[in-house]
């Protein structure tokens, strides 16, 4: 799920970052946000809206709109669009106020 080829750009090769996203250990790569990692793996839902349950995805990238919010390390309400990935993070999805799932 990620770019490998591009005509402009180029990506250098970058370490693997092991995780846990709900209790299975993915990998992500140095200098992924929390949000990208979990995309490039496939995850495209990140939260849900709070009253109608309807998925949330990676949406602003910047922080503003709380779509991605999720708990990290035990804490609750971490946006993982601007969050970098570090080794062994424990990363969980919450439901509306903090709840974990």
């Amino acid at each position: 799920m990620r770019i490998k080829a591009h005509p402009i750009l180029s990506f250098e090769a970058q370490k693997a970052v092991p995780f846990t996203y709900d209790g299975q250990t993915l990998y992500g790569l140095k200098g992924d946000t929390i949000a990208s990692a979990l995309h490039a793996n496939g995850i495209k839902k990140l939260s849900e809206s709070i009253h109608r349950k309807r998925p949330r995805g990676f949406y602003c990238a910047i922080g503003n709109c709380a779509s991605c919010n999720m708990v990290v390390d035990g804490q609750p309400n971490v946006r993982t669009c601007i969050t970098p990935l570090k080794e062994h993070m424990d990363i969980r999805s919450q439901q509306g106020k903090g709840q974990v799932k």
